[in-house]
């Protein structure tokens, strides 16, 4: 298959083009059917009139179909898409490119999904379904799974049903305060969402993001607070995102003083609540209630997920610090860059 698929890069490097701009339509209509072909387009980054004549083209092979609502897969299609994500894989060297990372970070696994999360919407979600699967994979009888926030748990809560679960016992909670960020993406509604989803249950942690030491020594003291955080740092899953410095830091509404120890340190990198400059180094950290990262150790499954070309230094940064057990899922842009800074450093 690899010979086939070198030779075919070197004689036909149109054909490999058409490919992946066809997979990457189907990828888009399974994602967001039935959907317009204007929104389509937008998504896409392509004009109306390239994308009617490839849809066109795929209605005619009845991959997809149009309806009054808009476009949707056939089974055909679905068969057809499935079959072509291992294809792609192939043709991009995904599988080498996660053996690569592993060996490199010192990783437990790697899963790399194609393209770029920054420039594709749907990459994004494909993001949140490769978060799923890999828990899905780990589940044990009883289990807690703590949650951070983020866009990226958000896509990985829609991506849950009941199917999820199994019959195993399931409590989401959130891995740390977080009230000060935009509700929607706060852990405490993506917790909410995955129980609902999956029809477990969750807890809910009702604590700011960042206070004093003093009112955080206070807090921890109200027996509500305790009971969640016992089962927080008792996670047997943790599922987190990787965020740039700055970016979050401006999120949360940091302080002038803690955004000049910040920008100090020069971080690139956030997790948890602590910052990290290019060489993995905590620069700051911020007082928050919830899980840290030395309780990591205790949680039997870590899970990090973030993509986009724009992350890259920053999952980079995290990692040269990331416990050994640690499961990391990206995109493809991401994981090149993290390749890129191997091959410099």
């Amino acid at each position: 298959m690899r010979t086939f698929i070198d030779i075919q890069k070197r004689l036909l490097p149109d054909l490999l083009h058409v490919l992946q701009k066809r997979y990457e339509i189907l990828q888009s209509i399974r994602l967001a059917q039935p959907v317009g072909r204007r929104l389509l387009a937008q998504s896409l980054g392509l004009t109306e009139r390239v994308l009617r004549s490839e849809v066109e083209f795929l209605k005619d092979q009845a991959l997809i179909d149009f309806q009054s609502k808009g476009m949707v897969l056939t089974i055909d299609g679905e068969s057809v898409l499935d079959g072509l994500q291992e294809l792609m894989g192939e043709i991009k060297g995904i599988h080498a490119m996660e053996e690569q990372l592993k060996m490199r970070y010192g990783l437990d696994e790697v899963t790399i999904v194609q393209g770029d999360s920054d420039q594709l919407p749907w990459v994004k979600k494909e993001l949140g379904t490769a978060a799923v699967n890999c828990i899905k994979k780990r589940l044990i009888a009883q289990n807690i799974i703590a949650v951070t926030g983020g866009t990226t748990m958000v896509e990985a809560a829609q991506a849950m049903n009941e199917q999820f679960s199994e019959e195993k016992g399931i409590i989401f909670v959130p891995a740390r305060g977080g009230i000060g960020e935009d509700v929607h993406i706060q852990a405490n509604s993506i917790v909410a969402q995955m129980a609902m989803n999956t029809g477990r249950t969750h807890r809910v942690l009702y604590a700011p993001d960042q206070m004093s030491p003093k009112a955080q020594q206070s807090l921890m003291k109200e027996p509500a607070i305790k009971e969640v955080l016992t089962m927080i740092k008792s996670a047997n899953i943790v599922i987190h995102g990787i965020g740039e410095a700055l970016v979050m830091a401006k999120r949360r509404n940091t302080s002038e003083e803690d955004m000049q120890k910040i920008m100090q340190g020069q971080a690139v990198a956030e997790a948890f609540g602590y910052y990290f400059d290019e060489a993995g180094t905590v620069v700051h950290k911020i007082a928050t209630i919830g899980l840290q990262l030395n309780d990591l150790k205790q949680a039997h499954e870590v899970i990090a997920v973030a993509g986009g070309a724009s992350k890259g230094k920053a999952i980079h940064s995290y990692l040269q610090g990331a416990p050994k057990a640690t499961v990391l899922i990206t995109d493809e842009a991401a994981a090149t860059y993290l390749l890129r800074e191997q091959m410099s450093s």
